[in-house]
């Protein structure tokens, strides 16, 4: 069908004024300082609204960098241990909270059934630019140091709202991330600005999970074999986050005995995309990528071993963010019930065998928070934190699938059914333990 070009733009103009108007309406940016620190972001994706643009195969230019890579700054220690987020980590977690409340919240119903975001919610996720918290400032990103904190603190409030969306929303933040931590200068030069620049954001995904037993993100199957050159790719890629989309790929493959990271343009010869639907995170339309004989440039590698293991960790600690974050919608809903519904005379909540199990996820919870929080600020503070990531990620297996489960049990039928938000958030936290990569903080 074909599309009238100013019908299409007098489209995207509203869009991006009612973006604007909500946004600015938002109380967290009615304070100056936050109003200021979004809105070089807010009017990048205005513009982009006004242009209405559709990308169809779109094509990464290689770049030479003008030198060596650019790297968010260290974090900022203060020597005390303290909890309390920083200014800006407060900022951008209300505005996270908010986005959550108004826009995400309300479509997780509907993205579940679908499997895919709603248009509207996808957009006005992109204006708010939280896909940019891992891209220093002056690859225009929104970032002033690394930290792997302020991302949990993000990614849990996105995951407050639903899972499903926040995943999908950001696994693209995901791969910008790891070109800023990792990329060399051309890389950077040739990718970042598909994800910063004011046109479309390139969808994107991190793909390292496999369709094996006991699937080890260290041990792969998928390989990568030199070639002059040039690297020639062979594997299976599983439950990789909008693969049906994405227009740049980052792949784990064995390379040289070890782990690596290579960049794929979707576009390459040799890629198959393969529907994979998964019991949970329905909203994210996780799919296969089968490559054979996938050939790119050798430049195409990126980072180092020590940067795969790292990508490993943060991503662990990334699922642990939004397993603490939907495990808090869980949490608020069942309180709520159990305060509010009657039985013999009484709210249910007054019976010691509801309170004790509504006390234990309480616990659970916040044991995996500060459990996060730590293993986040050891990876910002270059302390070794993998046996940390490795207790956060057992915590995450174990306690996450519970706390689902007490809440459906405590609900009984209404937690088995799909008018209540909990039957989603049972199966999404599921999968927050057993799932490798996609995201990255």
């Amino acid at each position: 069908m074909a599309v009238n070009p100013s019908t299409a733009a007098d489209r995207g103009q509203r869009l991006g004024l009612r973006l604007i108007a909500k946004v600015g309406g938002m109380p967290a940016l009615a304070d100056p300082t936050v109003r200021g620190r979004v809105q070089r972001i807010l009017g990048r994706g205005a513009h982009t609204g006004f242009r209405a643009q559709v990308v169809v195969g779109r094509a990464f230019t290689r770049v030479r960098g003008a030198g060596p890579a650019t790297r968010p700054g260290p974090t900022r220690r203060c020597g005390v241990y303290d909890l309390t987020p920083s200014e800006d980590q407060q900022q951008l977690q209300q505005v996270a909270r908010e986005l959550a409340d108004e826009v995400i919240r309300p479509a997780g119903g509907v993205a579940d059934a679908d499997r895919a975001v709603p248009p509207e919610a996808r957009r006005a996720m992109q204006e708010m630019g939280l896909t940019l918290i891992g891209v220093p400032e002056v690859l225009g990103g929104i970032a002033e140091e690394r930290s792997a904190v302020t991302g949990v603190l993000v990614l849990e409030q996105l995951a407050r709202g639903d899972m499903g969306i926040a995943v999908a929303h950001m696994a693209t933040a995901s791969v910008a991330t790891a070109l800023a931590l990792y990329g060399d200068g051309d890389q950077q030069a040739t990718y970042l600005p598909h994800f910063t620049g004011a046109e479309p954001v390139a969808a994107a995904a991190l793909a390292l999970q496999e369709p094996q037993v006991l699937f080890d993100p260290l041990a792969l199957t998928t390989t990568a074999v030199a070639q002059g050159d040039s690297l020639v790719l062979d594997g299976t890629k599983a439950l990789v986050v909008g693969a049906e989309a994405a227009e740049l790929l980052v792949v784990s493959a064995m390379f040289e005995g070890e782990a690596r990271l290579v960049i794929v343009e979707r576009t390459t010869d040799g890629i198959t995309i393969e529907d994979d639907p998964a019991m949970g995170l329905r909203a994210a339309r996780t799919g296969r990528v089968v490559l054979r004989n996938v050939t790119v440039p050798r430049a195409n590698l990126l980072g180092t071993a020590d940067d795969h293991r790292d990508a490993v960790r943060r991503g662990r600690v990334a699922w642990a963010a939004a397993a603490c974050g939907t495990g808090r919608a869980v949490l608020d809903q069942v309180v709520g019930y159990v305060t509010e519904r009657q039985a013999f005379g009484e709210p249910i909540g007054q019976r010691q065998a509801v309170a004790f199990i509504v006390a234990d996820i309480a616990i659970e919870l916040d044991g995996l928070r500060l459990a996060t929080l730590k293993a986040a600020s050891r990876l910002d503070a270059g302390i070794d934190a993998a046996q940390l990531v490795a207790e956060v990620r057992a915590l995450t297996a174990t306690h996450a699938a519970t706390i689902g489960s007490h809440a459906v049990q405590l609900l009984g039928g209404h937690g088995f059914v799909k008018d209540f938000d909990n039957e989603r958030w049972f199966r999404d936290l599921r999968g927050a333990g057993v799932l490798e990569g996609t995201l990255l903080v």
